[in-house]
């Protein structure tokens, strides 16, 4: 598998470790990476979590836009302002930091999904709400969709 793909529900413990599945750290582990950059997510109520390239990569497209544009000083003080480099460590987990905890209203269930570059967490109540198919306008997705070729 060439990224981050499927869908984890896990918890995370009094301390704010999280367990990385798996198949996330053998990808990690493909990349000769033991670390992701966690921060928050630009919209969304929720984490996003990169490997180490991609989120250079992120950085360096990111420094090459007018840093007086107000998206791009929003996206650099909600995205690249709360990011922390994260070990993982021999249990297979990484500490959340309390600020992105409650940045992104994590309690104790949380789900976890490979998004190809980038892993989301979210709380699971949270992402129950954003996740439910019945609550989009089907037909609008299905001609964005259509519009996008997918």
């Amino acid at each position: 598998m060439s990224g981050f793909a499927g869908k984890y529900y896990n918890s995370l413990d009094p301390k704010g470790r999280l367990i990385v599945p798996a198949p996330f750290r053998d990808i990690l582990s493909s990349m000769n990476s033991s670390k992701l950059i966690i921060t928050n997510d630009v919209f969304d109520r929720c984490l996003c979590a990169y490997p180490v390239d991609d989120w250079q990569s992120l950085i360096d497209k990111v420094s090459q836009k007018p840093q007086t544009i107000d998206a791009v000083k929003y996206f650099m003080r909600r995205v690249i302002g709360s990011a922390v480099e994260c070990d993982i460590d021999k249990q297979g987990r990484v500490l959340v930091s309390s600020a992105l905890r409650v940045d992104a209203g994590l309690n104790s269930e949380v789900v976890l999904l490979g998004l190809g570059n980038r892993i989301e967490i979210w709380d699971k109540n949270e992402f129950d709400g954003v996740a439910d198919p019945s609550k989009i306008d089907k037909q609008s997705f299905k001609e964005v969709f259509a519009n996008l070729g997918l």
